[in-house]
């Protein structure tokens, strides 16, 4: 792929504004917004004097004839742009930067809420995203919003739609373990990982019977069925055993679920001091019954949590934000997945996430680095 101007993937993202207060272009005014969320911006005042401290760097990069756009612009701007059509944009980058193919790729989905984006109960509740991250590259690659951790169920489905599942392995947690979305993704060519529990209560009681008439029975399991890891650090130590079987002659209800090849426990012992947890999980899969492989799955779906909404929160103070109007915290947020995913792209300094911000806001040439290494086949970045 040519060396692109990263303006080039928001000029497809509908400009909200009437023509005659179209002072700054569309795609500068984003640029600036994702450049200063790099640089430790938390809401639209800090964007508005990020663009003006660094307005004479910035005219090298975009056109800024008409200087830095008020926070009011930024602010009226983000409040009425689309976000389903800023997110898809964001997704068009992120596929350009690593790939538009997920074979061999494990895609975790997950819903994170927006826990300031509330107005009033009367009004409209929180934002809840629900995002599909690519575990092997660290990204996001799409995101669609919906206001109750319960739609997720509907929204699940649009955001595989958005997706190449062909050889990928899809993990969701309990909320997306529905028919209808393990045949989609059995249709369009990728596996399932799904965590099982109570909203699926014929199943689940089945599952947990399985398990324990092999128990009783003692039946020999293969060795690729079983698999168990132990991990010491910080005076905790948790273990975790994984057993996986094939459905076969297991459960009454298997070919209601399209592609269902194998079921999952997973039983988890934390010890920290003299206090002991013990607790059992459950999962459906259409992959065979290799544990190990199956184990690992089931372990890399909380880099979501651990390695996007955790970062999310503490180093780019997600859930203390208060910008509530229109859809400024659905677009505010995909500033900050954008930003996330621009700082794990530069990888030349081993430094945290935190640090690499706070160096972005220092330093105009880490700055570049960083949008140099996040602009599809940039080598060599001049002017824009």
């Amino acid at each position: 792929m040519t060396q692109q101007d990263i303006r080039a993937f928001f000029t497809v993202v509908p400009d909200p504004r009437v023509e005659r207060t179209k002072r700054h272009g569309l795609a500068d005014i984003i640029v600036i917004a994702v450049l200063a969320v790099v640089c430790g911006a938390d809401d639209w005042d800090d964007v508005y004097a990020f663009g003006r401290i660094r307005q004479e760097w910035l005219t090298q990069l975009l056109d800024l004839r008409q200087g830095i756009p008020s926070t009011s612009t930024f602010k009226r701007v983000f409040r009425a742009l689309n976000p389903v059509a800023f997110a898809g944009a964001f997704a068009s980058w992120t596929r350009a930067l690593v790939g538009t193919s997920l074979e061999g790729k494990l895609v975790a989905i997950d819903g994170k809420t927006l826990r300031g984006s509330f107005q009033e109960p009367s009004k409209r509740g929180a934002i809840h995203l629900v995002t599909a991250w690519v575990v092997e590259n660290q990204v996001v690659f799409g995101q669609l919003a919906t206001e109750a951790k319960s739609n997720e169920i509907t929204v699940i489905p649009e955001l595989l739609k958005m997706l190449a599942l062909k050889g990928a392995t899809v993990t969701i947690d309990a909320m997306g373990c529905q028919r209808n979305i393990a045949s989609q993704i059995v249709e369009s060519g990728g596996d399932y990982v799904l965590a099982l529990k109570g909203n699926q209560p014929t199943l689940a009681e089945e599952v947990e019977a399985a398990f324990v008439t092999a128990q009783i029975a003692e039946e020999p399991l293969e060795q690729s069925q079983c698999f168990e890891e132990t991990e010491k650090a910080h005076g905790r130590v948790q273990s975790r055993r994984v057993t996986a079987v094939d459905v076969a002659g297991r459960l009454s209800c298997a070919h209601d679920w399209k592609g269902l090849e194998s079921i999952i426990m997973v039983e988890s012992m934390r010890e920290v001091g003299e206090k002991q947890t013990h607790e059992i999980r459950y999962y459906i899969s259409s992959h065979k019954p290799d544990a190990q492989m199956l184990a690992r799955c089931i372990r890399q779906h909380w880099s979501i949590e651990n390695n996007q909404h955790w970062e999310l929160d503490v180093t780019f103070h997600e859930d203390r934000s208060r910008i509530r109007k229109g859809y400024g915290p659905d677009n505010f947020a995909a500033l900050r997945r954008m930003a996330l995913a621009m700082v794990n792209n530069e990888t030349s300094r081993k430094i945290s996430k935190k640090t690499k911000r706070k160096s972005a806001g220092w330093d105009n040439e880490y700055l570049l680095k960083i949008l140099k290494a996040n602009i599809p086949g940039s080598h060599e970045m001049g002017p824009m």
